[in-house]
């Protein structure tokens, strides 16, 4: 049976006018900033008239390692969202925005897949509402001011050997990240090196998606640490006076965006901070206000629950205030298989062996969850390759933890796939048995808070530092940074620094490269094993096969 692309589903989407989603989520007209007729910004003002409104539930949708096979995280969290509105629940979804470099580069998309998308797909995988756009040219400002601040003078005596802003551009392009800036003589400044990260990596995406309203916004953007002088003393954003004319930049970028879900539901698509050298969710502001308009709202953190959701406990919730009711684990049986050492090629091709051979990596996400107190259960996204017996391996291997595991075919059928999972993550809920805590204290040392993540989540004997990284993780304690998270940027594809190794490996250490001081985010970036904080595209980039056809639709994205 042929299926129809994602894409081509999502064109044939019967959208309402946005004025009507907002009606839904009790959003007068006045507050909606419509970009076209399918898209929305939400005006601060209404967000402030909200705030003093109960919680809703919040469940968080998380998964295994990433394999080529596919998981389906973000189409689980639509399709959920989609499946507690099925059973008559008030429900709405919050998600990231898709960033350009991997849209062109390997990954393709971001809105779900199948009968589960949010639309417009093609708008939101593109330019959107142009928020990616703001945040890059608030970085690029304070960049071309650290120089120009340098080239008239340097009255902050910064240090040309320590500026530690980098430049960002929304793509993957290896070749910009070491270069030489001001070269062509007196006019044009001091040579020095420098480089580019992308821009889902700029502490400015990380600061927006963790700042509560405007005001703090320019708080976080003036502490940002953008140099240091020869005696080692930081050089703030605020020295540099860039803080309000950034913080004018992202005026608009602040307010969360709301699109509508195939079946026509609400949903905020709101920041895309990188998920390895950031915190990988969506942003506070979005999450705080759809939590004051729904009883139910679905989130998710970027790639598997050992970076993204351990960042959502450990950061977001810690930095927000925000308790999460529930937890999803999306697992596949093809990625069962796949752990378990079988080809992709061969994936097809029904393996039980193979499947119970890839399921501790699925378990330790499951007890990794646990330690956070969030009531957990499993997602089986299906494929329909799946045999009845490859499926019940996973919900064995599942209860054998204590943890329901339950098939889901959101994918095929939309929200009517997935609603006995939404009834248990209501029961879940409405126990009330939810306790969560961070994985750590905000008192224990900087190296102490590294190690416990390491050795907890990821199963870590040793962390392998340096003196040198050693020294600078007490110097920002001794500047009163020691109370401030941990975030670990490492592959998304392995709990080891080794892409390679799938499943649940043991015996391994995690040697630290670098680290990196965030104060305007309020984290301490910990840079693992081969990390880059600017990819590269793969050898036959998607955007080789997106164009317009002659009707001047897109092909190719999906």
């Amino acid at each position: 049976m042929a299926f129809k692309s994602d894409i081509e589903i999502a064109r044939e989407a019967n959208k309402k006018p946005i004025q009507e989603i907002g009606d839904r989520l009790g959003i007068p007209t006045e507050h909606l900033l419509p970009y076209g007729h399918d898209k929305a910004k939400i005006s601060q003002p209404f967000i402030d008239s909200v705030q003093d409104r109960k919680d809703g539930k919040l469940i968080l949708v998380t998964a295994i390692n990433p394999t080529p096979a596919g998981e389906g995280k973000t189409t689980t969290t639509v399709g959920l969202g989609d499946g507690l509105n099925k059973i008559g629940k008030n429900a709405m979804i919050c998600i990231r925005e898709a960033s350009l470099g991997p849209n062109f580069g390997m990954k393709g998309g971001a809105a779900g897949g199948g009968k589960a998308q949010v639309v417009p797909m093609e708008e939101m995988n593109l330019h959107f509402t142009g928020d990616f756009h703001a945040i890059t040219s608030a970085h690029s400002l304070l960049s071309a001011m650290i120089d120009n601040h340098i080239y008239w003078g340097n009255e902050c005596d910064i240090d040309l050997r320590r500026v530690a802003w980098r430049r960002v551009v929304d793509m993957n392009d290896r070749a910009l990240r070491n270069v030489t800036l001001s070269l062509g003589g007196v006019a044009n400044g001091f040579p020095r090196e420098g480089g580019f990260d992308i821009t889902v990596a700029s502490e400015v995406m990380a600061i927006l998606c963790l700042a509560k309203n405007l005001k703090d916004l320019e708080q976080r953007l003036g502490d940002m640490i953008v140099a240091y002088r020869r005696d080692k003393s930081p050089v703030f954003c605020r020295d540099i006076k860039a803080e309000g004319a950034m913080t004018v930049l992202l005026k608009d970028a602040m307010q969360p965006n709301l699109v509508q879900t195939l079946e026509n539901n609400p949903a905020f698509v709101h920041g895309g901070p990188f998920a390895n050298i950031a915190h990988g969710c969506n942003s506070v502001i979005a999450t705080s206000t759809a939590l004051k308009l729904a009883d139910y709202v679905v989130t998710e953190a970027g790639f598997g629950a050992d970076l993204g959701a351990e960042k959502f406990m450990d950061i977001k919730c810690r930095k927000a205030g925000l308790r999460p009711d529930a937890v999803v684990i999306v697992a596949t049986v093809r990625a069962m298989k796949m752990n378990g050492g079988v080809a992709k090629a061969d994936l097809g091709a029904e393996n039980v062996q193979a499947v119970k051979d890839g399921c501790p990596n699925l378990g330790r996400h499951i007890e990794n969850m646990k330690k956070f107190g969030v009531p957990a259960v499993v997602g089986i996204n299906h494929f329909v390759t799946d045999t009845d017996a490859e499926v019940q391996a996973v919900m064995d291997f599942c209860a054998s933890l204590g943890v329901e595991a339950i098939l889901n075919k959101h994918w095929e059928f939309g929200g009517e796939g997935i609603t006995e999972t939404a009834k248990k993550v209501v029961e879940l809920c409405e126990a009330g048995e939810a306790d969560y805590h961070p994985l750590y204290g905000d008192d224990l040392s900087l190296t102490d808070k590294i190690e416990t993540v390491c050795k907890e989540i990821y199963r870590a004997d040793n962390v392998v530092m340096d003196s040198k990284i050693r020294g600078q993780l007490k110097e920002w304690e001794d500047q009163g940074y020691g109370k401030l998270p941990v975030c670990l940027a490492k592959t998304q594809y392995s709990f080891t620094t080794d892409p390679t190794m799938r499943g649940a490996p043991t015996g391994f250490d995690i040697p630290v490269r670098e680290v990196r001081i965030s104060a305007g985010a309020g984290f301490i970036v910990v840079v693992c094993g081969e990390i880059m904080t600017m990819p590269g595209l793969p050898r036959t980039p998607a955007a080789e096969s997106i164009r317009l056809n002659e009707e001047g639709l897109i092909e190719g994205l999906f």
